[in-house]
């Protein structure tokens, strides 16, 4: 952080500089610009952030068109009952209750940005839903205890677009700043400091912009950033190669620029899932998992704020995802651990069924099903799973797995407790036949006898596996006044000038995370953020 002393020269100011351009940033740039704000955003790569490649899934409720669309008759309430599970007391009841009454109005700001949604119901539970269908279930809703305390509904609301659609989503943020409202987006463009007054304001960013006079250079850098990203989602250690070279340029190629804030900034940089130093000093137990989001999920907007004097908090919750449905057949399986003791509900969201293994002997687990159940799941394949998901499915079915003519066998094989597992599979079977509700309330249309030798185990722990990654994304961040976005220090008052936004602020998905609940609170926090740095401080 520097302070400024009154001599230094600007490049350029605006009434509001957003740090980082993804679904938080943009979000905070339009509200701004929307009410007569002028904003600059400044842009490490070229936009779009973990967003632009996510699944485009936005969490939404309380009775959208979509939902009536479908034959859905949500309630706000429904949808707090629900998320006050979820997000066990991260934001106050009444910061949920407004981020459940704002649900359906922020859907339609979003169409009326250019993103495309549709009411399509997919048909069964699903980790991400093929291109039939836009509209499922994409968190817990189905289970107990969830459905039990809150009546269930489908809040997960796809991005129309084929494949992984949060590339739709973010160009048509990105088309509705840039073009319709003409925010001036710096990209190629890292804040390195922020400037503060004598008073401690902040009034500024400090940056380094890849040299426009070095278009090479440039070119470089946006070619090494799209393809680093892509290679990230998929085998990080290619993405790797890209890091030095990209970074390189940035340290090696780039000019100072200095940009005034007259009401204030908006840090919207993203987590801290790619500092390993981070990640290891404070969710050690996730370094196993793979970055889910950019190279830019580095914690510098964290460690911008707390440069300033801002707190963090929840920086140890970790999202990490174990999706092995579809296909749907795989959830008829145990989820064990090296005990051999079952893990929890196999219909669980994927992050739910993360969070358990995170608190298991070595973070591991296996999926263990016998050759009825694989036997099916190959059958569902084609019908169940898109191109991305046929990748893994394909690893699982062919090499990922171990194999026992026995359970007993198996368990040897894998480093399962012999004894353990069929216990498990003894309790499991037994109750199934004889009509027992299952011990982890699975839905017993998914639970069958496990019996049909030989069977398999695949391996779900968080770690590096080519053919079967764990993707892991922070939830944490600086801690902000609930109403207005300010960063707050130590001791909870707010630091001027300051405000944060998306995973680089505490949020509703700071505790538990479910598909599309991070966008969702991208956009609501963002928009929060700009309209009060535009008003000046001011709630209305």
């Amino acid at each position: 952080m520097q302070s400024y002393g009154g001599s230094e020269k600007w490049d350029g100011e605006a009434d509001v500089v957003v740090v980082g351009f993804g679904a938080a940033g943009a979000s905070a740039a339009i509200e701004a610009a929307d009410l007569g704000a002028d904003v600059l955003v400044v842009e490490r790569f070229q936009g779009g952030g973990a967003t632009a490649i996510s699944g485009g899934i936005y969490y939404a409720g309380g009775g959208t068109a979509q939902q009536k669309e479908a034959g859905f008759d949500d309630t706000p309430s429904a949808m707090f009952d629900y998320l006050k599970l979820e997000t066990a007391g991260v934001v106050s009841d009444e910061l949920l209750e407004d981020f459940c009454e704002r649900s359906v109005e922020n859907l339609q700001w979003l169409e009326r940005l250019g993103v495309p949604f549709e009411g399509s119901m997919a048909p069964r539970k699903t980790s991400y839903p093929t291109n039939e269908y836009y509209l499922y279930y994409s968190g817990n809703e189905l289970a107990p205890p969830y459905k039990d305390a809150a009546t269930p509904a489908p809040r997960g609301h796809r991005t129309k677009g084929k494949g992984t659609s949060g590339k739709v989503f973010f160009s048509a943020m990105a088309k509705s700043a840039r073009k319709r409202r003409g925010i001036d987006v710096r990209c190629q463009t890292t804040v390195t400091s922020l400037i503060t007054d004598d008073a401690g304001t902040v009034i500024g960013v400090e940056c380094r912009e890849v040299d426009p006079r070095a278009r090479g250079r440039r070119v470089l850098h946006r070619v090494l950033g799209s393809l680093n990203r892509k290679w990230n989602l998929y085998y990080r250690p290619v993405g790797r190669l890209m890091d030095g070279p990209i970074r390189r340029i940035e340290d090696g190629h780039s000019v100072v620029r200095r940009y005034r804030a007259r009401k204030g900034v908006i840090l919207a940089a993203g987590g801290f899932v790619f500092d390993r130093e981070m990640l290891g000093e404070y969710a050690p137990r996730y370094l196993g998992g793979t970055g889910l989001g950019t190279i830019g999920d580095d914690g510098s907007g964290i460690r911008l704020g707390q440069s300033a004097g801002g707190a963090t908090d929840r920086m140890e919750r970790v999202s990490a995802w174990r999706f092995f449905n579809p296909p749907i057949a795989m959830t008829e399986g145990v989820l064990v651990n090296k005990e051999g003791e079952r893990i929890c509900n196999e219909l669980f969201y994927g992050a739910k069924i993360g969070e358990h293994i995170a608190e298991q002997t070595d973070v591991a687990a296996y999926l263990v099903v016998d050759s009825r159940v694989l036997a099916d799941a190959k059958r569902q394949v084609p019908e169940q799973t898109l191109w991305f998901q046929r990748l893994q499915t394909t690893y699982l079915y062919t090499v990922g797995h171990k194999k026992g003519a026995t359970a007993e066998e198996l368990a040897r094989r894998t480093g399962i407790d012999p004894a353990g597992l069929a216990r498990t599979l003894e309790r499991y079977n037994a109750d199934r036949r004889a009509g027992v509700p299952d011990a982890m309330g699975k839905d017993p249309a998914h639970v069958t006898p496990l019996v049909d030798g030989p069977f398999y185990a695949f391996d779900c722990s968080i770690r590096v596996q080519a053919g079967f990654p764990c993707p892991v994304l922070t939830l944490g961040g600086l801690t902000v006044d609930e109403w207005t976005g300010a960063v707050t220090g130590v001791d909870g008052a707010p630091i001027p000038g300051l405000y944060a936004a998306g995973r680089t602020a505490v949020g509703v998905c700071s505790q538990s995370y479910v598909s599309g609940l991070s966008i969702a609170d991208c956009v609501y926090s963002g928009r929060r953020a700009g309209a009060v740095v535009a008003r000046g401080g001011r709630l209305a």
